[in-house]
């Protein structure tokens, strides 16, 4: 059907524009629904074709991706931008001309969930800097193509197949194109900072650090020749010879183009360098308060104001610290702030695990047994249960000075490659037994990954746009939250108060995000005083906090959709149970949220009220 599709949209463009402009009264529900599908799929293949990264890590075809990806890097030049938002004005005015009203009602949720999305997407593009509103800054510890955590290198380690030789060819043109995106990045943070948008001097330090690290791997050991070391002997049809060849191209290539375009990447940090400052927010930046709004705007998908997300976080940490005293008094620790005291907890032998590789060892042992635990618990809330398999393994070391905590990365489409969620081991002093288990909730079951696999396993309910290629953080998040809140109403922490009291703190360290993100980037507090009011909130460690401070310096926004996600999933749970009083049943309101698929906080509270409805009138 999607093949089908699109072959007639693409072979018929004058046609299909014709009939747009014929209008929509004179056609059924069912061509109204055809036509959004080929609109949909049309603009899902155009996305692919823009960013060869995301479809190869999606394992997608040539076809479905709009032509050849394996040996493509996406442009991330001004020009490549402008390209993309043509695609988002097009897919915006072609939509419109859809009568919404007149579409069957799955169809009015795919049409609500790509229209606000795009209109989202466009507002975050529409200024004129070489990022965008929810990332503001093209250089640093976390956003620009050179950073370890998400940057080129990383994606050409962990996601670029080296199967055949073909694929191991195509991995060295994209270390070419690497050094051709590195230069345009570059070029984008000089012209930002000729109109005075520079990161702060803190950042613009890590970032320096983060890249000579880098850098100092040589050609021989960084990442991009060490991933091919390690993985061309499983690769098909190549004998020694022929690997090594290809490690020395890739050397020579790491010598003569990529870490000459680091230096050059390095030297233009340096030298903006004297003119960045310690102010922490995106005031001050120019537009600053305008690009923080929409910034917001964009990663809770609703319309609070600063003020609003930042009383919501205030009232949220005085309420969870509460709890969390009455817990520590139960465990005879009564001396101290709730901070100092957890902090104390955290120190103490029975709760670390030696920093060592035996140590970081029993850790990933005891995670995934924490994972194998709570998945038996999942049929008491769920219908419909997660197939997708996950992996928890640790953050690289060469990137994980700057990288979060924990991360997860969602599973090939094909199977060929499992869910995994990824923990920052740099030091096991960060992570006290007792806080584990909610991690592995958040990122693993019944969060991340049991979301995003039970979405990617909707067996054809939810277009490939949706169901592949958009993201909202504050749905996403939101659950992995809300994932956290029913692991302890499942009774995860029965016979394990402290386990609890480590939920507890991870609840209150994002309720603290909402006061910090919002007061550095609209109350224009500092760096500093942002890290004291984390520690106060949560006794959580400073090098851990600081860490996360310095994120959301350079993601605003974006940590405030975690608590506003699940504050939202509860006001639904919550009006759910009011309509439908002793007929609410958990487990279908879970399977109607999650086979939804994400969409918009607003459109989601549309789909849960309808169902609940429904429900009431069965």
């Amino acid at each position: 059907m999607m093949l089908t599709t699109r072959r007639a949209l693409l072979g018929a463009g004058a046609a299909g524009a014709a009939l747009l402009a014929t209008g929509c009264q004179s056609q059924s529900p069912e061509q109204l629904s055809a036509q959004l599908a080929a609109l949909l799929d049309r603009t899902a293949t155009e996305i692919l074709r823009q960013s060869p990264e995301f479809a190869t890590a999606l394992a997608v075809s040539e076809e479905r991706a709009g032509g050849r990806f394996v040996d493509r890097l996406s442009d991330n030049s001004h020009a490549g931008t402008q390209s993309y938002i043509a695609l988002l004005d097009t897919t915006l005015r072609d939509l419109r001309r859809i009568d919404r009203d007149r579409l069957p009602a799955g169809d009015r949720i795919s049409y609500d969930v790509v229209l606000a999305s795009f209109t989202d997407q466009r507002a975050n593009l529409s200024y004129d800097i070489g990022g965008s509103a929810i990332t503001p800054y093209v250089n640093t510890q976390l956003t620009g193509v050179h950073n370890g955590y998400s940057g080129t290198a990383s994606f050409l380690d962990a996601q670029h197949p080296l199967r055949t030789a073909e694929e191991a060819e195509a991995y060295l043109a994209r270390l070419s194109a690497f050094a051709r995106q590195l230069d345009v990045d570059t070029e984008l943070m000089n012209a930002d900072a000729a109109a005075g948008i520079i990161p702060p001097d803190f950042i613009v330090d890590a970032t320096i650090s983060q890249a000579a690290g880098f850098a100092a791997g040589g050609r021989s050991g960084t990442v991009l020749t060490q991933t091919l070391v390690r993985r061309l002997p499983q690769t098909e049809g190549l004998d020694e010879a022929q690997r090594a060849a290809l490690v020395a191209r890739a050397e020579g290539i790491v010598e003569s183009e990529i870490l000459p375009a680091y230096g050059r990447l390095i030297e233009a940090l340096r030298a903006i360098r004297p003119r960045a400052t310690p102010d922490a927010g995106i005031w001050h930046i120019p537009r600053g308060d305008e690009i923080y709004a929409t910034a917001l705007a964009y990663r809770t998908t609703t319309r609070m104001t600063p003020d609003e997300v930042h009383t919501m976080g205030a009232e949220l940490v005085t309420e969870i610290n509460s709890q969390m005293d009455a817990i520590l008094r139960e465990q005879g620790m009564t001396r101290g702030t709730v901070g100092e005291r957890v902090q104390a907890l955290s120190r103490r032998p029975d709760q670390l695990y030696p920093n060592t590789d035996a140590g970081r060892a029993q850790l990933l042992a005891d995670l995934n047994q924490q994972v194998r635990d709570i998945t038996a618990l999942m049929p008491r809330a769920f219908g419909v249960l997660a197939r997708a398999q996950m992996e928890i393994q640790r953050v690289p070391p060469y990137v994980e000075a700057g990288a979060p905590g924990g991360y997860y990365q969602s599973p090939a489409l094909d199977g060929s490659r499992p869910g995994a969620y990824y923990i920052n081991l740099r030091d096991t002093a960060e992570w006290p037994r007792f806080t584990l288990p909610t991690l592995s909730y958040h990122e693993g079951v019944p969060g991340h990954h049991w979301q995003g696999s039970i979405q990617q396993e909707a067996e054809g309910s939810i277009p490939f746009i949706r169901s592949a290629l958009l993201s909202f953080t504050a749905f996403s998040e939101g659950w992995g939250l809300y994932a956290e809140q029913l692991a302890d109403e499942l009774g995860a922490y029965e016979n394990n108060p402290l386990g609890r009291l480590g939920y507890l703190r991870y609840a209150a360290f994002r309720a603290s995000r909402l006061v910090v993100d919002t007061g550095m980037h609209a109350k224009r507090w500092s760096r500093e005083q942002a890290i004291r009011s984390m520690l106060d909130a949560t006794g959580d460690r400073e090098s851990s906090v600081t860490t996360e401070i310095e994120r959301y310096c350079v993601w605003p926004g974006q940590a405030c959709a975690y608590m506003v996600g699940r504050q939202a999933i509860n006001r639904m749970r919550d009006a759910a149970r009011t309509t439908l009083g002793d007929r609410f049943d958990l487990r279908a309101f879970h399977d109607t949220m999650l086979t939804s698929g994400e969409t918009p906080l607003s459109v989601m509270e549309g789909i849960m009220s309808d169902w609940a409805a429904r429900q009431r009138q069965a």
